[in-house]
């Protein structure tokens, strides 16, 4: 089978398309024959040896997944040869064939196409663990969204609306924002030509905001912060300006709010029971029509290296995803 296989640590342009052997499942494990699979931030960082998860080389990146069943174990009974699925894996997408585990995989429904659902779960799961879980978001509060056109941005933009929350939108051009706004953003806020603070307090008559999703970091952190609500909560997503802010503790002592952490892969490991509810809520609202991921751009497996380019870039508004 073909793959994109990371052998040494570095940029996109040091991955190879090359054949590699094809897969045989333990006795609790699937062969997945995929067809899509999604490209998420942090396959920007763990081919450079940068996120929290470090691969033995040579390792296939890729995490967001939708395939047909190929093969399963001798211990398999939930999934046969056959099966349509979806899911989300530590790596391993970036490729014609995956092995897993049953845990990581959901019956993919009828009515989601192999892309869609291969766009899903990775940032409709952290967002909905993010603004339910962790921020405890409530309807009719204000959620101020950074990195708001971004794949787990976005998908928190639809869940919030979904949760009936006020949302402010920051994005750093009007074409992002623009999206935004047609996935249901009250406000937006461009921060590379706004004062976000300022903007943030005009537009909650100077109060603030209740939560705030951020997984951008650098230099929004700290304004974003100061523009937090009395008991609001702030949301530690991710770092994709490439910098981990140095926070001033004292602002979290006048405001009286939190500064809380969310990270969706080791929750779901860590409290396996809520994360299937949150992922069987993220469903019933698919299935309702209520929520969509939005796909910016598709590229083939051989040109792996060229999208992740573009996610590096920060060129792409909503998710971009490898056909196979």
């Amino acid at each position: 089978m073909k793959a994109v296989v990371c052998e040494s640590l570095g940029g996109p342009e040091n991955l190879v398309y090359k054949e590699v052997p094809s897969l045989v499942p333990g006795p609790k494990e699937i062969i997945i024959s995929v067809k899509a699979c999604a490209i998420n931030f942090p396959d920007t960082l763990i081919i450079q040896g940068k996120y929290q998860m470090r691969p033995e080389l040579p390792f296939s990146p890729g995490s967001d997944i939708a395939g047909i069943v190929k093969e399963v174990g001798e211990e398999v009974t939930q999934f046969k040869a056959g099966d349509e699925v979806f899911g989300v894996v530590p790596f391993g997408g970036f490729a014609e064939e995956l092995k897993t585990s049953v845990k990581n995989i959901f019956p993919k429904p009828p009515g989601m196409n192999f892309k869609i659902a291969a766009s899903f779960l990775y940032a409709y799961g952290t967002s909905l663990h993010a603004i339910k879980d962790r921020g405890n978001l409530q309807a009719g509060e204000t959620i101020v969204i950074l990195g708001a056109s971004g794949g787990v941005g976005l998908a928190a933009v639809d869940l919030a609306k979904q949760m009936g929350a006020r949302v402010i939108a920051c994005a750093s051009t009007e074409e992002k924002l623009a999206l935004c706004k047609q996935y249901g953003a009250n406000e937006t806020i461009n921060y590379e030509q706004e004062d976000l603070k300022q903007r943030i307090k005009e537009l909650t008559d100077g109060r603030g905001a209740d939560v705030i999703y951020d997984p951008v970091g650098g230099k929004y952190t700290e304004p974003a912060l100061r523009a937090m609500a009395w008991l609001g909560r702030y949301l530690v997503v991710g770092f994709a300006a490439g910098e981990i802010p140095k926070i001033p503790l004292n602002l979290a002592l006048l405001k009286g709010c939190a500064i809380t952490g969310v990270f969706w892969g080791r929750s779901t490991k860590e409290d396996p029971q809520k994360n299937l509810a949150n992922s069987l809520q993220i469903l019933q609202w698919f299935e309702e029509g209520k929520i969509k991921p939005h796909i910016h751009k598709t590229y083939q497996l051989a040109d792996a290296a060229e999208a992740l380019k573009e996610m590096m870039g920060r060129r792409v508004i909503g998710k971009v995803v490898l056909e196979v």
